[in-house]
């Protein structure tokens, strides 16, 4: 775990596939004086991220690496935030998952959103796993990310009725729109 010391704020890169919606939430949370931490870096296993605009509508350094090869992959990323001095890194939709020297390496500093509450429905299709099983509840956690896929430590959880008009679609945007109000406040009782 990683602890705040005085006022400077800990330097961040957030892992990214996709749209960018809770990175973009984050750069905003990140940028308001009480936010523990600062985002320095967004790094994308694809190019076709569209959450990497973001890098330029915030001035935010960004990387990308495929993943094609693992090591080179992820010893080139290492190298990247030793460099810029990342302390502290935030899963946001990112669609690899990474190798356990890597989780090792940051261990403790490495964190996750993830589309249910857990330990529920880890992996993909949460949104129509829920659906299927006609449960009155969904929601979403951010806990620590450790080398088993989904399981680390919960840090907070938040809970969404499930209608019966909900579709995987419609159950998505309403779970994504709690996960934009979990994040800051995980991150906060994390360095609190």
């Amino acid at each position: 775990m990683v602890k705040l010391t005085g006022l400077k704020k800990i330097k961040t890169a957030v892992f990214i596939s996709g749209t960018g919606s809770n990175l973009k939430n984050l750069i905003k949370f990140s940028k308001i004086k009480n936010s523990p931490i600062s985002i320095d870096l967004i790094f994308s296993n694809t190019s076709k991220a569209k959450g990497l605009k973001f890098s330029n509508q915030f001035n935010i350094k960004k990387y990308v690496s495929s993943f094609k090869n693992y090591k080179t992959a992820e010893a080139k990323i290492l190298n990247l935030l030793n460099k810029k001095n990342i302390k502290f890194i935030c899963l946001a939709g990112f669609m690899k998952i990474l190798s356990k020297s890597f989780i090792k390496k940051f261990s403790g500093k490495i964190v996750n959103i993830h589309p249910s509450l857990l330990p529920k429905y880890k992996g993909l299709d949460t949104h129509i796993k829920a659906i299927q099983n006609k449960d009155k509840v969904a929601g979403c956690t951010v806990h620590f990310v450790t080398a088993k896929l989904d399981s680390g430590k919960i840090i907070l959880q938040k809970e969404v009725k499930i209608s019966e008009k909900d579709t995987s679609t419609s159950l998505a945007k309403k779970v994504l729109r709690q996960e934009h109000k979990l994040y800051p406040a995980a991150i906060k009782k994390i360095f609190n």
